[in-house]
């Protein structure tokens, strides 16, 4: 639960989430408000202070928050180092800085939060084009190659590992089986057998090299790779691990690169679980079903050249072909390396210190039955003692790899061929959900990320309000973590991508922070194939409503209707397209429901009112004693709509009375400054709730907002610990503690003394 503190500012999440105001001009306000309104004072606004000590107060809310998120990312640094990276950082972001005060553009917030440490998503790879080729553009390679092929163990898939060779090997090819001494009796004749049979037809194309003993793979590798280069060593060579499942056409895909390149010294193809050549999450490894290699690799022949090839540090010997000039220079692997792993890697360093490249391929992909001969436990024990040697042999190697890793200039093809593997499985029912979401945090965030954890299936998340107009997100099934995301401006090329799912459900959750909210709609729209996708609106917000996602005038007010904006006509008229084509309409609270329906009449029988569930468990609390002092616990985050001005001057009248001590569980927006009589205990946890109920001694809670909430999470959660529980009587927060036999709504009303009626609730409680 952490340890509290007495500070204005609360202590930092992992989380963070701040909005600066930032001061402009009467006009420059204005037009900013038309874009993000309702983030002006509501109800009392911010602390008075001016000039340079509001500045100075800001910015060291901003230096704890900086400061918070590190420790809690595990880096520690000095008092005076940090303020150094902290004044460099804010230097680096004073463009995105300046350009947030004249705009109002949530881009620029986001990139200053993303520069800062403090965003709530994790910043996608930039995204690049053409993504899909024309036929006439996809290279292929021709001539001859020789696969090296190390048996050990591993029947079954080594079965269906020869078929395909035999069946989707689409050069002309000698295969050198090299089987090391498995102990599965049904090995050795079931080559034998199959070379007899591929020799029958052709004879010499399957060279069957048999071991007396075990010599581990790269053993039994080298002898492989001996006998091609006594066959005349002038032809690719492709070493392919037993366990790897080629897909039809695969060869001439795979040695094009080699025959375009004179300093290509290995290609590697993308595959399911292959390090950095993994799909749909780099270096995780990732389990196929039945038949999917051929559909993602369907694809995958589609890339553009543009986005398919790129030099890496390393290739992975599951199926990585090798250079004949290459391997003349270094014609084997180094025993030291034994049993297998890392072998690769070594050879690839020797041959690029000789000038040669080392490229992975996207237009490919091939499947590995990773640890078929080894196990995982013996895997794991030889990567660790192999990953030493490569080490000290190759210092920079690491860093090379986390470079790679960091910038990964594959991610457009392993976001396409991610979302292809997702799309195999999203066939059949709704198909993928594709979520369209906001970068702010909060509950509705909150909540999409449960409704992913739970999935059994993979989810793909389009996310606004980013540093890119675009960021895409794909999550496997069952995590909350992304496995891969990137982002661009171009919508063409976001569309593109999603064109590999076959099956959509096209769901918008919140487009809060868009850079351009209006054409959200239109883009939507463009998403869904009719007949074939599903598209559902969630109104967790009112952007639908109008350009005021809170319903709040300029002057931070809510007046009971969307206020009257400029552009209402041609807004109204993009959203109510959205609306009309949905399949389903899903409203949170009576309340929400009732404001859309009274905008859209026509709408009202498709609107379905299906009230969130609890995020987490909240257990109840004990009355407190009669004599107990009046504690009053504010939970959650606050800005000016949630209520932060009337807390602060709720605070200020509390601490001159002594009516009531106030705790605060959550964090404060920046441009508000929280009374020192306020005992802010920072974020918390959802399940922590009651437990910090009675740790403070905590007697009533007050859910301050002043816009009319379409859900409100903390509100039920407050309701659950069985405490009394005031908000005001709009929106859904009005509406679950009207209905709770603990709530206590208060009546608002526009430009009201809205601290001054909470503090006579306070007295009637008392």
């Amino acid at each position: 639960m952490g340890r509290p503190h007495r500070s204005w500012w609360p202590r930092s999440s992992r989380t963070p989430c701040w909005r600066p105001t930032i001061s402009c001009s009467s006009e420059r306000r204005a037009q900013n408000r038309a874009r993000h309104p309702g983030q002006g004072s509501a109800g009392q606004g911010p602390d008075p202070a001016k000039g340079h000590s509001m500045v100075f107060s800001r910015l060291a809310g901003v230096f704890r928050r900086y400061r918070d998120a590190r420790q809690d990312a595990g880096l520690q640094d000095g008092a005076f180092v940090l303020r150094v990276r902290f004044g460099l950082a804010v230097m680096r972001l004073v463009p995105h800085i300046l350009a947030w005060k004249a705009f109002g553009n949530p881009r620029h917030l986001m990139r200053i939060k993303q520069g800062l440490g403090l965003a709530h998503t994790a910043a996608g790879l930039p995204l690049s084009g053409p993504v899909f080729a024309d036929p006439a553009d996809r290279a292929a390679g021709g001539g001859q190659i020789v696969i090296v092929l190390p048996v050990h163990d591993a029947h079954d898939v080594l079965c269906e590992c020869l078929d395909r060779l035999e069946r989707h090997t689409d050069l002309e090819w000698r295969l050198i089986a090299v089987e090391d001494a498995s102990p599965d009796p049904r090995i050795r004749p079931l080559l034998r057998s199959w070379a007899e049979r591929m020799n029958a037809g052709r004879p010499g194309q399957v060279q069957l090299i048999e071991c007396a003993t075990n010599l581990g793979f790269v053993g039994a590798a080298n002898l492989g790779l001996a006998a091609a280069l006594q066959a005349g060593g002038q032809v690719p060579v492709i070493l392919l691990n037993s366990d790897a499942l080629v897909p039809p056409g695969w060869a001439s895909r795979l040695v094009a690169p080699l025959l375009r390149d004179p300093e290509a010294a290995s290609v590697t193809p993308m595959t399911n679980d292959g390090e950095i050549f993994s799909v749909p999450g780099i270096c995780a490894g990732q389990a196929l079903r039945p038949g999917q290699v051929d559909a993602i690799d369907a694809w995958a022949r589609k890339l553009s050249s543009a986005i398919a090839v790129a030099q890496t540090p390393t290739g992975v010997g599951f199926c990585m072909a090798m250079s004949p000039r290459f391997l003349r220079k270094v014609p084997a692997f180094d025993a030291a390396f034994g049993r297998g792993y890392g072998e690769e890697v070594d050879w690839c360093q020797k041959t690029a210190a000789l000038g040669g490249r080392h490229l992975g391929l996207a237009s490919l992909f091939v499947e590995h039955r990773g640890a078929e001969s080894f196990g995982q436990d013996t895997k794991g024990a030889l990567i660790a003692e192999h990953n030493r040697i490569i080490s000290r042999r190759y210092p920079g190697y690491d860093l090379a790899v986390q470079k790679f890793i960091r910038n990964d200039p594959l991610v457009t093809a392993r976001m396409a061929l991610g979302l292809a593997w997702a799309g195999t499985l999203g066939e059949a029912g709704e198909g993928v959900p594709v979520w369209l979401a906001h970068s702010l945090g909060g509950g509705a965030e909150h909540w999409l990320q449960a409704q992913i954890a739970a999935a059994a299936l993979p989810s793909v998340v389009l996310r606004v309000g980013g540093a890119a107009q675009w960021q895409i997100e794909l999550y496997p099934g069952g995590r909350a973590e992304p496995a891969i995301v990137g982002r661009s401006d171009a919508f063409g090329l976001v569309k593109d991508l999603l064109e590999v799912l076959p099956r959509r459900r096209i769901v918008y959750s919140c487009a809060v922070g868009a850079a351009d909210p209006l054409r959200i709609p239109d883009r939507l729209l463009e998403l869904v194939r009719p007949g074939q996708d599903r598209l559902e609106v969630l109104l967790h917000d009112y952007l639908p409503l109008s350009p005021s996602y809170t319903l709040l005038d300029e002057n931070g007010a809510y007046r009971g209707a969307p206020p009257e904006m400029e552009n209402d006509a041609e807004w109204r008229l993009h959203w109510g397209r959205l609306l009309k084509a949905a399949d389903e309409i899903r409203a949170f609270s009576r309340s929400s429901h009732d404001l859309f329906a009274g905008s859209w009449p026509e709408l009202r029988d498709r609107l379905s009112v299906v009230p969130h569930a609890l995020l987490a468990p909240v257990a109840p609390v004990a009355p407190p004693p009669d004599s107990a002092p009046m504690v009053l616990g504010i939970p959650g985050n606050l800005a000016a709509h949630k209520g932060a001005g009337v807390v602060c001057e709720l605070a200020r009248r509390l601490a001159r009375s002594g009516r009531a001590k106030m705790v605060f569980l959550g964090q404060m927006a920046p441009e508000f400054s929280l009374p020192g009589n306020v005992l802010a205990h920072g974020p918390y946890r959802r399940e922590d709730l009651s437990a910090l109920a009675e740790q403070y001694g905590i007697t009533h809670w007050l859910i301050p907002s002043v816009w009319p909430e379409t859900f409100s999470f903390t509100t039920h959660e407050a309701l659950a610990t069985g405490l009394p529980v005031l908000a005001f009587d709009i929106g859904a927060q009005g509406e679950a503690v009207s209905a709770a036999p603990n709530g206590y709504a208060l009546a608002y009303a526009p430009g009201a003394d809205l601290a001054g009626r909470i503090e006579t609730a306070l007295e009637v409680l008392a």
